[in-house]
């Protein structure tokens, strides 16, 4: 079964169009990753699914609920963190937790065992009585996390979860969250604007002008977009490239004084590389590297622009949807 089923689903703000019949699983126990620029459809989709808006047409069932017609079946069902904060600071990490408990109807008994378990999780156990404003964003995001297994959900929704925070926060929020999902056995469904946390996923969607324009892990992403790239100098690129042609049967481009090529394998064909070129009279290698793809090379490949750069970027969407909302 899967924890999450979308079916053709479509949302649309007048005749604006957010999300266009897409369609999609998410199966349990994983780590899915939803990516897409502002304005792609992103954020509907996920406030779809946690029963925050109502689709205009299809269907979305999150734990075999539906979403429109079971929405606090879903809501039971489900954690979330916000990508904003959303702790009273004036409170201590313990009262934050119970005024969570008493919204979802945790009994007293089942608030005092799990309240423990979630604190010791995250690494909060000591701070439990300690006053939120007194915690660095690190501990706050952990404290929001904690906050969302509260009630056993299924499925938790992280929006942005490392947003804002220093490398090494950020490593250690990603080292709880793998933790949560082996030790909750729950189903993650996450954003992030660092495409190099989106590694951690199982799997990963990329939503651009509302429509899935691509869905598979990030290694068969990656695959999508060409191979690796081997550029190296030597000191005859002309005849160099000539003889790696004729040899590697493979396509070779020159890029300034750097000879490229772009293959399946990069690690493999770098030995091959060496040996066409010491081949007597040897040619003269000067400098040679590998880069493999990233999904930022992906992100870019499928949407034309850097997610950086496609957020960063939201003035006229800003102003679109504003002009929709006056209709």
């Amino acid at each position: 079964m899967n924890a999450i089923e979308v079916h053709d689903l479509v949302k649309k703000f007048g005749d604006f169009t957010a999300v266009d019949h897409i369609s999609f699983d998410v199966r349990q126990g994983e780590i899915f990753g939803f990516l897409g620029p502002n304005g792609a459809g992103k954020t509907t989709t996920i406030n779809i699914l946690c029963t925050l808006l109502k689709p205009t047409a299809g269907t979305a069932l999150v734990n075999g609920y539906d979403v429109l017609h079971h929405p606090y079946e879903v809501r039971q069902s489900i954690g979330l963190v916000f990508q904003d904060p959303s702790l009273d600071d004036q409170l201590t990490a313990e009262e934050n937790l119970q005024f969570h408990a008493m919204l979802y109807g945790v009994s007293r008994r089942d608030y005092e065992q799990r309240s423990r378990e979630v604190l010791e999780l995250v690494g909060l156990s000591d701070r439990a009585r300690s006053l939120v404003r007194t915690f660095s964003g690190g501990m706050k995001r952990r404290l929001e996390i904690a906050r969302g297994l509260l009630h056993h959900p299924r499925v938790l929704f992280l929006d942005e979860p490392t947003l804002g925070l220093d490398p090494q926060t950020r490593r250690h929020i990603w080292d709880y969250v793998r933790a949560l999902r082996e030790r909750e056995h729950i189903t993650i469904f996450l954003t992030t604007h660092y495409l190099e946390e989106a590694e951690y996923a199982d799997r990963i969607a990329i939503i651009d002008h509302g429509k899935i324009v691509a869905l598979d892990t990030p290694s068969g992403l990656k695959r999508r977009i060409g191979g690796d790239v081997v550029r190296l100098q030597t000191a005859q690129n002309s005849e160099a490239m000539l003889r790696l042609r004729t040899n590697l049967q493979t396509d070779v481009l020159l890029d300034g004084n750097e000879i490229v090529l772009r293959v399946p394998q990069g690690d493999q064909i770098i030995p091959a590389i060496i040996r066409t070129l010491g081949a007597p009279p040897p040619i003269e290698v000067l400098s040679i590297n590998l880069r493999h793809p990233t999904l930022d090379d992906v992100f870019i490949h499928l949407t034309g622009k850097a997610i950086r750069e496609a957020e960063a970027n939201t003035t006229e969407y800003m102003r679109q949807m504003m002009r929709v909302h006056r209709r």
